[in-house]
């Protein structure tokens, strides 16, 4: 079959690499490279026979990476970090580029060879630290923020690094060529500026008011792959020409449509791009040289790692985000790949030395997710034996913490807790170890501690010893479990309310002593349900009974429990049983002009008034004697035909049938 038994070949082995890579928590990518070593030519068993028409394929694979890419590019989402992003990470390429030519000199390799070594190493590997994170719970993290943020900009690197590297196999002849490109690079920009903001956009519109989704995929790909060929047509790169593409059409209206429907296309490309690296890779190779492999491994994770806690120190980062960048950041990345693929084409590289790259990346990322799991434990380690944790206070009262509430995290849902509980002028206090939110609460005069929550010294500091509940709003698992052993430890009887993604999470809480778990998902799952059912006019009573069969199948295991979980679930739910609606009293209403008593409301209707709005003010609980008024809006509580009899009272001034019953 040729070229499509290749294809068919290649798919169903990414499928096993996949699904093995899934069970073992790694990268998908590291299944599909893995998939590729299997069915490539070095291993014997059913092999590829058209390795070069698949790596011309995978050509397509790393122009759709690069689209993609640009089309998920925002300078928002480097706001935050903007500083170590922008300014520390070229500072960080440069380097590790220099260290990387320096091991190369050690190793007595030419100085190109060096120089390409140090910026195949320079760059991370955005798809492995994404999913390491998130199979880590720290997504959302202000570690995870910096190094995304690094990873952002060193992959918009790439972009020159294919452009300057393969002119500097001759200097002479290349630096000439070098300016020439970048001439033409920048005219290449100016006319995409004008075609991506001009008529791109009025394409998109017009091709999208056909409602066809297969002829708007089709035009994504079209605009992405025409612009990279014209692109390499031009004398520039194909990949960079997608890029481009990806990052105009990211500015207008139609960018997310576009990304959703290219990402599938993207990932089965990607799968070709990966496997046929994989398949580039020699195990013959790696037991020939496991020696020099391993060593080259160990230096440029070790050094990398060096460099990256130097670089978030620097730029003022402190406490657990240099060990976490050092960590997460010291692997060598998928776009190495690509810029080694240009250097194999351009010449610049031999194979032997694309062999030692390919070999030292794939296995410094699949070492990625085992080490970045260490960075809790050095982190506890360092702090038990380092230099005595310092924190600093912010707008503590001056008659000190007591009978307070404890928020541990600042963040979004931290700072609405607070704003609420300063309204309802209950004392409490923020622990917070990110500088910048910090200043943001700081500013709107919030009481904080700056310090991390999981240390023994910031929970003293909070006089846990007088509080009356911690609330742990952190959506990082590992740091709200530490907390809570912390309390736990310090505080036995302290009440905790903490925030858990899956019931394993909900279990593992639940026995370490936590009073109440929040889901938030679920939450807003049943929440969401609940309005589409109150909108329909369902009985409340058979709403509430629903979700709450809803609440105990999904917490079977804390109902089960004996406690008091249960006891307060069921309080909490049975509250939500009284339904508030409010009704405006019309002018033709007999209601209009009479007391509350004198209308005979609840004999008439079975509903009780809880309390009337009038001119913006409300008025709670009103007495017999309250007079209601035309456009009153009246909050009554009742079910549903209560509700019904009263609603129809507030219209017309027709007398209205008691309710019997």
């Amino acid at each position: 079959m040729g070229i499509a038994g290749d294809i068919i070949i290649i798919v169903m082995a990414a499928f096993a690499g996949g699904l093995i890579a899934q069970r073992l928590k790694q990268p998908l990518i590291l299944g599909y490279i893995l998939a590729g070593v299997v069915v490539g030519p070095y291993t014997g068993g059913v092999t590829v026979s058209s390795v070069h028409e698949i790596e011309m394929l995978a050509e397509i694979g790393i122009a759709l990476l690069l689209f993609a890419l640009g089309l998920e590019f925002s300078f928002k989402e480097l706001k935050p970090v903007r500083n170590i992003a922008l300014i520390g990470t070229p500072i960080q390429i440069l380097v590790a580029i220099l260290f990387g030519f320096c091991i190369g000199q050690i190793f007595g390799w030419p100085w190109m060879q060096s120089l390409w070594f140090g910026a195949l190493i320079s760059l991370s590997s955005t798809m492995v630290l994404l999913k390491t994170l998130e199979n880590q719970g720290r997504i959302g993290t202000l570690s995870s923020k910096v190094m995304i943020g690094i990873l952002i900009v060193q992959d918009l690197a790439i972009v020159p690094m294919m452009i300057i590297l393969p002119q500097l196999n001759d200097p002479k002849v290349g630096l000439p060529l070098l300016g020439i490109a970048a001439v033409k690079a920048v005219c290449f920009l100016l006319l995409m500026i004008f075609v991506g903001t001009k008529i791109i956009p009025r394409i998109l519109k017009y091709i999208a008011n056909w409602n066809s989704r297969e002829l708007f995929l089709l035009a994504t790909v079209a605009i992405g792959l025409g612009i990279g060929y014209g692109t390499y047509l031009f004398g520039l790169s194909f990949a960079f020409g997608a890029f481009v593409a990806g990052m105009l059409l990211s500015e207008s209206d139609y960018g997310y449509q576009a990304l959703s429907d290219i990402m599938p296309l993207r990932d089965v490309f990607g799968l070709l791009f990966f496997t046929s690296v994989g398949m580039l890779l020699d195990p013959r190779y790696l037991l020939a040289n496991w020696q020099t492999v391993l060593v080259l491994v160990a230096v440029i994770m070790g050094g990398k790692g060096v460099i990256f806690a130097v670089l978030s120190k620097s730029f003022g980062y402190g406490n657990i985000i240099p060990f976490a960048t050092a960590l997460g950041l010291s692997q060598v990345g998928e776009f190495s790949f690509v810029l080694a693929r240009v250097g194999i084409s351009s010449g610049s590289i031999t194979t032997e030395f694309y062999s030692l790259i390919l070999t030292i990346t794939v296995i410094s990322m699949f070492l990625t997710p085992f080490i970045s799991g260490l960075t809790g434990p050095l982190y506890k380690l360092r702090n038990r034996w380092g230099k005595a944790y310092t924190y600093q206070t912010v707008n503590l009262p001056e008659e000190g913490l007591k009978d307070h509430l404890i928020i541990a995290g600042g963040g979004r849902v931290g700072k609405h807790i607070a704003d609420v509980l300063r309204r309802m002028e209950v004392s409490f206090v923020i622990l917070e170890f990110d500088s910048r939110r910090v200043e943001q609460l700081k500013a709107l005069g919030f009481p904080i501690i700056f310090g991390d929550a999981s240390q023994q010294v910031i929970l003293e500091a909070a006089n846990i010893e007088k509080a009356r509940l911690i609330m742990i709003t952190t959506p990082v698992t590992v740091v709200a479990r530490a907390i809570t052993l912390l309390v736990k430890k310090t505080h036995p009887t302290l009440h905790i309310v903490t925030r858990a993604q899956s019931m394993e999470q909900v279990n593992d809480f639940y026995n370490n002593g936590v009073y109440h778990i929040v889901q938030p998902e679920f939450e807003a799952s049943m929440e969401f349900t609940r309005q589409a059912l109150l909108h329909l006019d369902l009985p409340i009573d058979r709403i509430q009974q629903f979700t709450d069969e809803l609440r105990t199948e999904l917490y079977h295991s804390l109902y089960d429990q004996p406690g008091e979980y249960a006891s307060i679930a069921q309080l909490q739910n049975s509250s939500r049983l009284f339904q508030l609606t409010w009704v405006s009293i019309s002018p033709q209403s007999s209601l209009a002009g009479q007391t509350i008593g004198k209308s005979e409301i609840r004999t008439r209707t079975g509903a009780t008034i809880a309390g009337i709005l009038r001119d913006g003010k409300l008025h709670s609980n009103p007495s017999p004697d309250f007079i209601l008024e035309q456009a009153d809006m009246v909050g009554v509580l009742g079910t549903k035909d209560q509700l019904s009899i009263f609603k129809e009272l507030s219209k017309n001034i027709n007398p209205v049938p008691v309710l019997q019953g």
